[in-house]
């Protein structure tokens, strides 16, 4: 009888990497059924992405472009080593010394899972990546992110949750300088007068405001694979209605996942222009997406789902008879399930995202929406490609005919145990058990 020992183990891993070596990262994907989005596409599968993360800068799509300006010889590689904060001191190895005191181009990592909570807004400078990647990484329970007159600023793999407005005061802000602050509602992630803004691949949940609030002639920004859940009001595009410098807005929304548990603004449009494409949306309570002031949108390939109680209606716009004549809100190939509704213009034209080179990407159908937003919210990402890898060994040993017999029976339950182990995993990760 067989013996399971550290010597089969070992030859019994080495075939596995042999067939790895083989199989294409294409062919992976196919065998396991995943249809990665095209920005999780062009990192995820690289099996060395830790020792390549800049290049995390030229996946972004939408209107932030390619965040190229975020990468090159002159790039600082930060890594936080200390949770504690001081909003006028920040000592070295905390995230507000990386976020607000180094000047230059500055690529932040965390040396470990971390709960950090922020006396006071963290202002973070332009140029500046903070990547949480591989880790866990929650800022929680008090003051949380904007980004004030900044440009070129990524927000990737954290999460931001249960933030609380905060009294006037001062902070230190970006290169170092005393900021004053007036009242700041309890948003997770608030821009005023940014460009070039990336924001990837955060959880964002149960803040006292909003989830995301784009405000003050803040444009060219890019909010993409994030998990938006338990809150009311979840994104706003637009300062209020008499500020008309954000008629020069312009937002992609794209890979998100809205729900469970959120009520509306999935965004609320003032003025300028989104295009909100391959969203998951996982039911509403008073509406999915709204405005007011003339705003544009081009809704393409998301998946609606209404709630089984409540309006059945994805969209609400404001009462103005002012701009009334103005509204441009479309929907192309969207789908729509539960008896959802979208109240489109009649007449008028479908207004263009309009993309340069950089910012242009190809909107999928609407039928792989669920397999896009797979992956939405930070993930603890092992080795991506790895992790597909072996799962597509598995898949092969079960579907090839006959059955492939490279281990015996007790060898193949211990790798059996294994991968459902791994499966298992990662499904607590995105929190889907």
């Amino acid at each position: 009888m067989f013996s399971f020992n550290f010597q089969h183990f070992f030859w019994t891993m080495m075939i596995i990497a042999i067939f790895n070596s083989n199989l294409s990262l294409a062919k992976q994907s196919k065998i396991n059924g995943l249809k990665m989005n095209v920005i999780d596409r062009c990192w995820r599968l690289n099996p060395e992405w830790r020792r390549h993360r800049s290049q995390l800068a030229t996946c972004s799509i939408g209107y932030a472009g390619k965040m190229t300006n975020n990468m090159d010889k002159d790039l600082i590689y930060y890594k936080v080593t200390d949770i504690s904060d001081n909003s006028m001191n920040p000592k070295p190895g905390t995230l507000r010394y990386g976020a607000s005191m180094i000047q230059g181009k500055v690529w932040i990592t965390f040396e470990r899972d971390m709960n950090i909570k922020l006396e006071k807004p963290l202002l973070i400078s332009s140029f500046t990546t903070i990547d949480g990647r591989g880790v866990n990484v929650h800022i929680a329970e008090n003051a949380c992110l904007m980004i004030f007159k900044a440009t070129n600023v990524i927000i990737h793999g954290i999460r931001v949750h249960q933030c609380k407005p905060q009294a006037p005061g001062i902070v230190m802000g970006p290169e170092g300088k005393v900021i004053p602050l007036g009242h700041v509602d309890g948003d997770a992630i608030r821009l005023v007068t940014a460009s070039n803004i990336w924001i990837d691949h955060n959880t964002l949940y149960d803040c006292q405001d909003g989830l995301v609030d784009v405000t003050r002639g803040s444009t060219n920004v890019t909010i993409s694979n994030n998990w938006f859940k338990n809150q009311d009001k979840v994104m706003l595009l637009g300062h209020d209605d008499g500020y008309v410098r954000d008629k020069n807005m312009k937002v992609t929304v794209v890979y998100n996942h809205f729900g469970p548990n959120c009520n509306q603004r999935m965004p609320r449009i003032r003025h300028g222009y989104a295009h909100v494409a391959n969203n998951f949306y996982q039911g509403w309570v008073q509406y999915a997406i709204g405005g007011s002031m003339g705003p544009s949108l081009k809704s393409e390939a998301n998946l609606f789902i209404a709630p089984t109680i409540g309006s059945k209606k994805v969209t609400w716009r404001k009462n103005s008879q002012k701009n009334e004549d103005k509204w441009e809100f479309h929907s192309v190939n969207d789908a729509f399930e539960n008896g959802a509704l979208f109240e489109i213009t009649k007449g008028g034209r479908v207004p263009k995202p309009n993309y340069n080179q950089e910012q242009s990407f190809e909107v999928a159908d609407v039928k792989f929406v669920r397999s896009l937003t797979r992956s939405s919210g930070s993930r603890h990402t092992q080795s991506s490609a790895a992790t597909l890898g072996s799962a597509s060994f598995f898949s092969l040993l079960r579907t090839s005919s006959p059955p492939l017999r490279i281990v015996s029976s007790e060898g193949w339950g211990y790798l059996q145990r294994y991968s459902d182990a791994q499966v298992r995993i990662r499904r607590v990760e995105r929190g889907r058990l």
